[in-house]
């Protein structure tokens, strides 16, 4: 099972997964595989090569695991967490440990190998979006699992396979990085009595030189410290720490911010790999008065140097505003 140890020092946890590779030779680049239909396990036909779904959209009157469906979602069959057995904890010497438990599982997104959500049909966005908050709502009912989010990973380099999928991870514990969101937005809430994200999204609104899109319900913008070129963060405009608790009426807009904002990426930045991640709040009411849900999307432009690991500072060479504004006046259909 993989284990999971924290660093003294950074306070972060890492996971220990030997099962994903030993040698050197197993660290080899991984070139993309599954471009052919015939044998993509992602593609309608084949749900024989995936583990048993959890989670399938289907057409009325056809069977688990088979045809019909038009999202779909199974465990990952190299899982980085497992969901069997206890938290284990313990210690290690001065070290901690603890087993590696958790979901992990992929979102198929549309059965066509062809088709990404930059240029599937807005229903289909809908219906995924739909997906990612049934799945986490029913993870949540799991009380050994403190966190979920939402991550895809696109493009060569950057995912193994090529059809079109993304992943839902729930860990036992909070992750660093939202952590620090979470101090963040608590201080701040503590001294104004507001939420950070909240007034972050009225300051840009009003100023504009960073947004890309905007409509009544969510914006898109690229960060005042943007650490990546190009990079973007969609954020609804009404308060709410939880992605899972989205509202119905919801749903559409969002599904519209997030095509619109990867349409625009890809007119801009053709064949470019991207990652997008869903920070959503742990699973607790403690943060729901200054949390706010968001998703960031970061197009793969740049590498992290030496400077950047042992500094913590990131380099980026296009200033946000200048990013906002070629993504803004991209044209999409």
């Amino acid at each position: 099972m993989p284990q999971l140890r924290k660093d003294p020092v950074l306070k972060q946890w890492v996971i220990i997964s030997p099962e994903r590779g030993k040698r050197p030779s197993d660290f080899k680049k991984i070139e993309e595989t599954a471009d052919d239909p015939k044998t993509c396990p992602f593609c309608e036909g084949n749900e024989h090569l995936t583990p048993r779904e959890t989670l399938a959209f289907r057409t009325s009157g056809t069977a688990a695991n088979s045809k019909g469906w038009w999202v779909r979602i199974v465990p990952d069959r190299s899982p980085i967490l497992a969901p069997e057995g206890d938290s284990g904890r313990e210690g290690i010497g001065m070290f901690d440990a603890m087993n590696s438990i958790g979901v992990h599982e992929v979102v198929i997104e549309t059965p066509r190998h062809d088709i990404g959500l930059q240029n599937a049909s807005l229903e289909q966005v809908r219906e995924v979006i739909w997906a990612y908050k049934q799945r986490l709502l029913e993870i949540k009912k799991n009380p050994r699992f403190k966190h979920f989010m939402i991550v895809k990973n696109s493009g060569k380099g950057v995912s193994n396979f090529s059809h079109s999928h993304s992943h839902i991870v729930a860990t036992p514990i909070i992750p660093k990085r939202i952590e620090e969101e979470l101090e963040g937005a608590r201080e701040y809430y503590h001294y104004h009595d507001r939420c950070l994200f909240c007034d972050i999204i009225k300051q840009e609104a009003k100023e504009g030189s960073r947004v890309v899109y905007e409509d009544d319900q969510f914006i898109v913008f690229c960060p005042f410290a943007a650490r990546f070129p190009f990079e973007m963060e969609i954020t609804p405009k009404h308060h709410e720490s939880s992605f899972e608790l989205i509202e119905n009426h919801m749903v559409g807009s969002l599904a519209k911010a997030l095509q619109t904002a990867l349409t625009k990426m890809q007119s801009l930045l053709p064949g470019q790999p991207f990652n997008f991640v869903i920070h959503t709040s742990p699973c607790s009411d403690s943060y729901k008065d200054f949390y706010h849900w968001h998703i960031e999307i970061i197009p793969k432009l740049t590498k992290i140097a030496g400077f950047e690991w042992g500094s913590g500072f990131y380099i980026n060479p296009t200033p946000p505003e200048d990013a906002a504004k070629m993504l803004r006046e991209t044209k999409v259909d």
